[in-house]
């Protein structure tokens, strides 16, 4: 039965299914998210297949059918699929948020105070070490137009810690000199995000080598070493791949590590917490607390000084 349901696509059923009351709310719900929430059309995308999927489970008409009970078995019937617990998760917090909105509308169904959060393992954090770091920024060797761009690409991912869709998102004409630009994050929010010496020196190289007219800083290139149209994401998460091979690393290496990277190089060279919050364009500081575990420095300088000091005497 769950795997009827599961594999269901989400928004076809919403689309298909009368329009019953609960239907309704829940078509309301996900325009609220993306005018009134100034949520990304992404995030709406994943609202209505998590609650798509348990509407389709759950079969009912209107929200007081929504019960305690209901949810139990729906998490239950999460939980015997070989789904992940964080992706379990995703289900629960999307039906937390739309009882939530229920609330507010003063809609009778079941208080989102009854709804607890699965317990998810500690995320873990991939970062390169340093002097794997160092030998990827020189992978690209050539003055080649491909070469100047995948320099480019990965000086600036070190440097600003931007994410694959803010990197490939950015126009050419950005003020170098400066050093400093706006981005446009998740949540639409704008966060300014600053270029090394190191990432503007190889902006500027690869700029002066393109002839195109091209909007997009970033391209794709093609056979011919011509540039063609501004680089997807995941175009660039394959360079990035491809650079780290060539740089000896033995590990797969994915754009995002650039993004840890930069977090925790900031980190152990003293920046704050809160400044590191702001540059990453994170909402919540606990999200940026994941990468203390890597960083606390001064606790293991305590540990060296004064651990064990009694041994051997």
């Amino acid at each position: 039965m769950f795997l009827a349901w599961h594999n269901c696509i989400a928004c076809d059923t919403i689309r298909v299914m009368a329009q019953t009351e609960i239907q309704k709310l829940l078509s309301d719900y996900l325009s609220y998210l993306e005018i009134e929430k100034n949520r990304s059309p992404k995030t709406r995308e994943n609202y209505e297949h998590y609650l798509g999927v348990f509407m389709e489970f759950a079969k009912i008409k209107n929200p007081a059918q929504i019960t305690d009970q209901l949810v139990r078995e729906f998490r239950m019937a999460l939980a015997r699929r070989d789904i992940k617990k964080i992706t379990q998760s995703y289900y629960v917090i999307a039906l937390r948020n739309f009882l939530k909105y229920l609330a507010k509308r003063d809609t009778a169904s079941l208080s989102p105070d009854k709804i607890e959060l699965p317990k998810t393992p500690a995320r873990q954090i991939e970062t390169l070490a340093y002097g794997d770091l160092e030998r990827l920024l020189r992978a690209p060797k050539s003055d080649t137009l491909r070469d100047l761009r995948d320099k480019a690409i990965l000086e600036t991912f070190f440097s600003t810690g931007l994410r694959l869709a803010e990197l490939c998102s950015l126009d050419r004409y950005l003020d170098l000199e400066r050093g400093e630009f706006s981005v446009r994050g998740k949540g639409d929010k704008i966060r300014v995000v600053f270029l090394s010496t190191s990432a503007k020196d190889a902006i500027k190289r690869y700029l002066e080598k393109r002839t195109d007219t091209e909007e997009a800083l970033f391209v794709s290139i093609d056979k011919s070493g011509k540039a063609t149209h501004r680089i997807t994401p995941r175009s660039a998460e394959r360079l990035v791949a491809l650079r780290a091979r060539q740089a000896g690393i033995a590990k797969p290496v994915h754009a995002h590590e650039l993004r840890h990277s930069f977090a925790t190089d900031l980190l152990m060279n003293g920046a704050d917490l809160r400044s590191v919050q702001e540059l990453l364009g994170h909402a919540n500081i606990s999200t940026t607390q994941i990468y203390t575990h890597l960083t606390d420095k001064q606790l293991h300088e305590i540990h060296e000084a004064f651990h064990g000091k009694r041994r051997g005497k």
